[in-house]
């Protein structure tokens, strides 16, 4: 099966389960008006929109590259959590006013134990099913997926919370329990709702992925080679689960043709290896100055004006700065 398979499949089985689950919520509800199962279904109707467009932007996502999308349609995943948290601060307003209203009129929660377990049952679906999408998304690098299974986790939480409201309720016949339980789930689905927006204006204007910077650095420090003398402009970027990189490379500045292309190929086709995602490189190569002797041990270098005294680490901090590391003020 093909990941792309996978992704649609996963995505489907979300809506499927979110549509069911809002039903029997509303249910719940129609059963003991309670204004904290009333948030929980309210944030389950999001589920169901926000399931239905993870599911389109994983089929968006899985397109190829096309004339008008040279590097893909990844970058939709982001706009599926953006959505999602929109629709969530959305429906952590309207909490925050129906509760509100509960508070300054109160009213009777009508059978809290046929709500209780109703609830509990999603809870423990959402769970499940939030434990396979993560755990998938994950692997298939589709932050849509993962948001999606994310959000199941926080349904469930939320859900777990009005259970005991109702549980609560149950035993003192206190209706505020209700009403604080309706008010601690509306801050925090407002809150989660902010982050998940965070994330996704974070992943449309091309935020620094720093954790990749890293490994791809480590990499090339591991690997590194004689006539890799200085590596600078480092990017990374994510389209959706893909990767695209680029950097420049200073090489001995005698080479061939010939030479810079064989070591540019090596260096694009090492750091592609090193992925499990589709990783699109590019490597600028840039020649060596004569300030560059005392940093480079490349061997039998026949015009070094200086000997080798130190090698220069490849950190976050100099890598991607677009200047030759400390050369410049060596020049």
């Amino acid at each position: 099966m093909s990941v792309a398979t996978t992704k649609n499949r996963l995505g489907l089985l979300s809506l499927v389960v979110s549509v069911v689950l809002v039903l029997v919520k509303f249910y719940a509800f129609y059963l003991t008006r309670s204004q904290a199962v009333l948030t929980d279904a309210l944030e389950s109707i999001i589920n169901v929109f926000t399931s239905g467009f993870a599911l389109y932007s994983i089929y968006l996502a899985s397109l190829p590259k096309d004339e008008n999308h040279p590097y893909g349609h990844g970058k939709v995943e982001y706009l599926s959590i953006g959505f999602e948290g929109g629709l969530i601060l959305f429906a952590g307003g309207y909490i925050f006013y129906s509760a509100t209203k509960t508070l300054l009129h109160p009213h009777v929660v009508a059978r809290p134990d046929s709500g209780l377990w109703l609830l509990a049952a999603t809870a423990a679906v959402n769970l499940g099913v939030g434990f396979v999408l993560v755990r998938a998304g994950k692997r298939l690098h589709s932050v849509a997926l993962v948001g999606d299974g994310q959000h199941l986790y926080i349904d469930a939480l939320n859900t777990i919370v009005s259970c005991v409201a109702l549980a609560l309720v149950f035993f003192t016949n206190n209706v505020m329990y209700d009403t604080i339980a309706a008010y601690l789930l509306g801050l925090f689905i407002t809150v989660n709702g902010y982050r998940m927006l965070r994330k996704s204006v974070a992943g449309l204007m091309d935020e620094s992925d720093v954790k990749t910077i890293r490994s791809v650095i480590q990499e090339l420090q591991q690997h590194r080679q004689p006539a890799w003398i200085d590596v600078h402009n480092l990017r990374v970027l994510r389209y959706g689960a893909d990767l695209h990189i680029d950097c420049h490379v200073t090489l001995p500045y005698y080479f061939s043709l010939e030479e810079v292309h064989s070591e540019v190929h090596r260096i694009e086709e090492f750091i592609q290896t090193r992925f499990e995602v589709d990783t699109e490189m590019f490597v600028h190569a840039d020649p060596c100055t004569f300030a560059a002797c005392s940093h480079c041990h490349m061997p039998n270098c026949p015009v070094r004006q200086h000997p080798f005294s130190r090698e220069i680490p490849w950190t976050v901090a100099n890598t991607v700065k677009n200047e030759r590391h400390q050369l410049a003020e060596l020049e």
